[in-house]
């Protein structure tokens, strides 16, 4: 065991932030850290790292266990290169060899010294614990990984952009190899391939790595374990966060089962007791009942304290068909040209993620194409009857309290009705009073997307909606969004955002523009396709409509046997469902909780592979229906 932390607990004043934390971490745990914003997460990692001392509860950490967190190693000397400062890691070793140097020309004159041979050998053990005759070829594996190329390996570390320094500080700390690694927020300020190689990295790190995370994607893709932070508490669950939540889902149904067990017990003895402590007869047992009532505990309800936000995002008058139109749409900033000769058109309902390296002109694209910027040259044109919501990366800090940023637009509302709709975004409370410049970067998130619901756009235009939000909100964002029937162009990093949504890909890269069917086939797991989102065509069915012979009859004889087998296994997997809840829900199960860890992760197993089923059925579907139009025509 690297730590160990028992009954650990931590307040500020009389604000109690964590209480009875109970936990271990051992070499190979990939632990995820969730939990809401302001949860305490960051407090744990601190207490962690040595920064806190708890104020109550032990920390049991290994001896000789080495810990590395990326505020610790914050400091970057600017007036060094790339490659020098993370040369700096390897400084104690370096040192050594240069003294070696120097004993090897003592030795060669007085090969006998024993001072000197001792001396060598320390200095040789140092050089061998940090593997230093390798370390370029490590130094340049990091920086390669963290997308610093061969040409940024001379840049100043004082000229770095903000991105650039954390992606840095995050590479030096990965060169340092600490025994336990605790990371928050690391896919900040990474492109999708940098996030790939980091979860690659990670996956074969031979400590144990810690991540407070809110990005599901890479929670699903490195984890073994997931701790959820949550009133004060830690529960730890086996697996990724994908299988953390059927967990937490039946965990909190079994407890708000034996709550409303142990309820009706005690209203079953209340009721006996008044009803026969007066009778001289039954007054003994009643008073037996009584002493029962005493003892009895009563198991504490659920209370579970994720954001629910429950919108979506709906509009009264739909555009005409095409709603976005650009033409030779070229964009150049100080000299350098961000995009050049994009056509483009955007159809009503669709749905489009921009993407790309930072600094690639995500933004600026999408500040061009709602109107906030004018084109380099050009044509950008929105479509007739198109009525557009704007969201920002960085919300505007505001006056007035939260209340008021609806009430001043919507004077004709009701209080009730003002408030009844900010209850919705998890606004509750004293929180609709609160003042707008108090909020932090999550709350502005929410309060803008409680303006956007009553503006009822029928085009969006979402520049990284999803910064700033915790994990929770993120799930209920990604559900409107998904939901939405209007037209979407939007900004993200958020893998899990854009694989639910199912939607192309633009992706911007030295001023050219590329359209990806997915995120798989972008990171070319897949062929690029690069014509316009749709493309309005009927050389296809021509093609298709004058071929339809024993080749076609064949294809479609097999989608139809691939359908009804599809239909069979998913009657097979939902009724294989059904019998583990039911197997779940035997008191024999959940008393066992490795057993009923068991349970869990073969539920999951069977939902997901439910799901395969669902989208393979829909997509064979689909197929079939467009042969069938196709013969038609």
């Amino acid at each position: 065991m690297l730590i160990g932390l028992q009954e650990l607990g931590k307040s500020f004043g009389e604000r109690v932030i964590l209480h009875g934390i109970t936990a271990s971490v051992e070499k190979e745990d990939r632990i995820g850290i969730i939990g809401e914003n302001g949860a305490g997460k960051t407090t744990l990692i601190r207490m962690l790292c040595g920064e806190y001392t708890p104020d109550e509860g032990e920390m049991n950490i290994g001896d000789n266990v080495t810990i590395g967190y990326l505020e610790q190693n914050a400091h970057l000397d600017p007036a060094l290169d790339v490659y020098g400062e993370m040369r700096t890691v390897y400084a104690p070793a370096i040192q050594a060899m240069e003294k070696m140097h120097i004993l090897d020309q003592k030795l060669a004159a007085d090969p006998a010294n024993e001072a000197f041979l001792a001396e060598h050998g320390r200095m040789s053990a140092i050089v061998d614990a940090m593997d230093a005759y390798n370390m370029d070829v490590e130094i340049r594996k990091v920086l390669n990984g963290m997308d610093f190329g061969p040409a940024t390996y001379e840049k100043s570390v004082g000229v770095l952009s903000g991105g650039e320094l954390t992606r840095l500080r995050l590479a030096k700390l990965l060169l340092q190899k600490p025994d336990v690694l605790i990371l928050d927020e690391p896919t900040n300020h990474l492109d999708f391939a940098t996030m790939e190689w980091l979860e690659s990295y990670l996956k074969e790190y031979r400590g144990a790595v810690l991540v407070v995370s809110h990005d599901r994607y890479f929670l699903d893709s490195i984890c073994n374990h997931i701790w959820e932070v949550e009133q004060g508490t830690l529960i730890a669950y086996k697996g990724n966060f994908s299988a953390y939540l059927p967990q937490k889902e039946m965990a909190v149904a079994l407890q708000q089962k034996q709550h409303d067990a142990d309820v009706a017990k005690a209203a079953k003895l209340e009721d006996y007791i008044a009803r026969n402590l007066v009778r001289a007869s039954t007054t003994k047992m009643a008073q037996s009942r009584r002493k029962q009532l005493e003892k009895l505990e009563i198991t504490e309800a659920p209370k579970t304290g994720h954001t629910e936000m429950n919108f979506r995002f709906e509009f009264d008058v739909a555009p005409y068909n095409e709603v976005l139109i650009t033409k030779q749409l070229h964009i150049e900033i100080g000299g350098r040209d961000l995009l050049h000769s994009l056509d483009q058109i955007v159809y009503r309902g669709d749905k489009l993620v921009i993407a790309g390296p930072n600094g690639a002109g995500k933004s600026t694209l999408l500040q061009v194409l709602d109107g906030r910027r004018r084109p380099s040259s050009g044509l950008v044109r929105t479509g007739a009857g198109t009525k557009a919501s704007i969201f920002e990366q960085q919300q505007i800090r505001r006056g007035g309290r939260v209340i008021d940023a609806i009430w001043s637009k919507y004077p004709r509302f009701t209080e009730l009705e003002v408030r009844s709709h900010l209850a919705r975004f998890a606004f509750r409370g004293e929180d609709v009073f609160k003042p707008c410049d108090a909020l932090s970067g999550g709350e502005l998130a929410r309060l803008r997307f409680a303006e956007m619901v009553l503006e009822r756009p029928n085009l969006l235009f979402l520049d990284e909606p999803t910064n700033h939000l915790d994990i929770f909100t993120r799930e209920s964002l990604t559900q409107a969004l998904a939901e939405y029937e209007g037209t979407l162009l939007l900004v993200t990093h958020d893998r899990y955002l854009m694989n639910t949504l199912g939607c192309p890909i633009l992706y911007l890269q030295d001023g050219e523009a590329k359209l990806y069917e997915s995120y798989e086939k972008l990171m070319g797991r897949g062929t690029a396709a690069v014509q316009p989102v749709k493309q309005e065509s009927t050389a296809g069915a021509q093609n298709q409509g004058g071929g339809y012979g024993k080749e076609e009859r064949r294809r479609r004889a097999e989608a139809r046997n691939r359908l009804k087998t599809i239909e069979k296994d998913i009657d097979e997997v939902g009724a294989r469902i059904v019998e583990l809840e039911n197997e779940m829900n035997d008191p024999e199960v959940y008393r066992d909780h490795n057993l009923m860890r068991e349970k869990c992760d073969a539920l999951e197993d069977a939902r997901f592979h439910q799901q395969e089923l669902f989208d393979e059925w829909e997509k064979l579907l689909e197929e079939q229906d467009a042969q069938e139009e196709a013969a038609k025509n």
